[in-house]
């Protein structure tokens, strides 16, 4: 069930894994989908998972809120391939913001190019 909530925000999380290689990034959830998907109240709301080398490096198998997401993002092509390159950590905290943050150091990252926010040019007549 935890899985559908999860796909609802994959295409906002797959944008802010990629502007994470910036600065770290926060997206606020709605409280009402996870309790709709059947969890209870306040129940395992909390976790941190981090990725490296395209796994998730601790054990989320008692958090079935943060194993459907580590399985929603490792299933996403674009995902798993930045995991494969780049370290990262994501949190859920009890307000309902999922936190991602980029871990490789800015010197390391690849697809450091493709990551770059493209500024407007201006022109002036």
């Amino acid at each position: 069930m935890h899985i559908a909530v999860w796909n609802k925000y994959l295409p906002i999380i797959r944008i802010l894994i990629k502007r994470s290689a910036l600065k770290e990034q926060t997206l606020n959830l709605n409280r009402i989908d996870f309790e709709r998907a059947g969890s209870g109240r306040k129940a395992g709301y909390k976790f941190m998972l981090e990725f490296s080398k395209g796994h998730a490096n601790n054990a989320i198998n008692n958090l079935p809120l943060a194993k459907a997401l580590s399985l929603v993002l490792l299933e996403d092509e674009v995902i798993n391939n930045l995991f494969l390159t780049n370290d990262y950590e994501i949190s859920l905290n009890s307000k309902f913001q999922l936190g991602i943050k980029c871990l490789t150091p800015p010197s390391l990252l690849q697809d450091a190019g493709s990551l770059a926010v493209e500024e407007p040019v201006l022109e002036l007549s």
